[in-house]
């Protein structure tokens, strides 16, 4: 393995099963690579060709910009190779030539194998510095929103659609508060055509307890095309798809929801014994000797004879 040292090369070998760790790092390593039940955030190389071109390079300038803390930028090598080294699942690779120019592949992979792969063509681009607005910090978690009929109707739209979720998703956070809504990315898909906007959210006063909202374009802005795709197979995805049985949400048994989400539940109740209904206590309802007796004697008392 050219390039690696002695540790890293270990790692690799360990990973694939040739042997176990020997030491406390190594297997530190290895269990932060085992499956879990929650992943961890997905991370993403960002890949630039030899032969990309200023524009190519601004594009990707600006996503690590905007997705600082989810992009590492990798030399153009083996891309399953370092996918599995780096721990990460997403990718994008820029270049340019005559017949493909402005060319961005965005993919992702599963158990460190791709798994889609979509092409698509930079037409139009403005960088995020050649609009003079107000910027959002670096990392900020973006707000996606998807427009056009495209995106659900067509199956390589549907599966671009879910990449770009992944893609710019950013960490999973238990709690979000009003101010920290200020980066909206919007796709429009329309004749054959992808419009990337970015926006800053200004929450603006309007007299009452929720503000106006208003959105400020802040660059950068991409005018795309698709070319080519790859996709993985239904099985496949399906399989890349599958949940461990632990996180399903188990079925509760006679609990229904009506259309406004209010939950009611049914309760199973022996049949009822209305002889031993409680009443009230009241001296003049008691039972007498006598009406006991007869009950216990089953409900028949034999006459009393009058003595003579």
């Amino acid at each position: 393995m050219p390039g690696l040292n002695t540790f890293a090369a270990f790692l690799l070998d360990a990973t694939d099963g040739l042997q176990g760790p020997k030491t406390k790092r190594a297997k530190r390593f290895l269990e932060k690579r085992e499956p879990k039940l929650t992943e961890n955030t997905k991370n993403a190389m960002l890949i630039k060709g030899g032969n990309a071109n200023l524009t190519v390079t601004e594009v990707l300038k600006d996503i690590v910009s905007l997705l600082d803390i989810c992009m590492q930028p990798l030399p153009k090598l083996r891309l399953e190779f370092f996918s599995k080294k780096s721990d990460c699942s997403l990718f994008l690779f820029g270049s340019h030539n005559k017949k493909r120019p402005n060319n961005l592949i965005i993919g992702r992979m599963f158990d460190y194998h791709v798994l889609d792969m979509i092409e698509l063509g930079i037409e139009k681009f403005v960088s995020l510095k050649d609009v003079k607005n107000s910027k959002c910090p670096e990392g900020t978690k973006p707000m996606l929103i998807f427009a056009g009929d495209t995106f659900d109707l067509n199956e390589e739209y549907r599966r671009l659609k879910s990449l770009l979720i992944d893609f710019f998703r950013g960490p999973n956070v238990p709690n979000i508060r009003l101010a920290g809504l200020e980066y909206v990315l919007h796709f429009t898909a329309v004749d054959g055509k992808i419009y990337m906007r970015s926006y800053k959210v200004l929450l603006k006063k309007s007299g009452c307890k929720i503000p106006r909202i208003e959105l400020e374009e802040m660059g950068p802005s991409l005018d795309l095309v698709m070319r080519r795709t790859h996709l993985a197979s239904d099985d496949l995805y399906k399989l890349s798809l599958k949940q461990p049985k632990a996180l399903k949400a188990k079925k509760k048994k006679n609990i229904s929801h009506d259309v406004f989400g209010t939950a009611y539940g049914r309760i199973h109740m022996q049949k009822q014994d209305l002889g031993k209904l409680q009443t009230r206590k009241m001296k003049g309802l008691k039972k007498r000797p006598a009406e006991k007796s007869v009950e216990e004697d089953g409900g028949i008392s034999p006459k009393k004879t009058k003595s003579a």
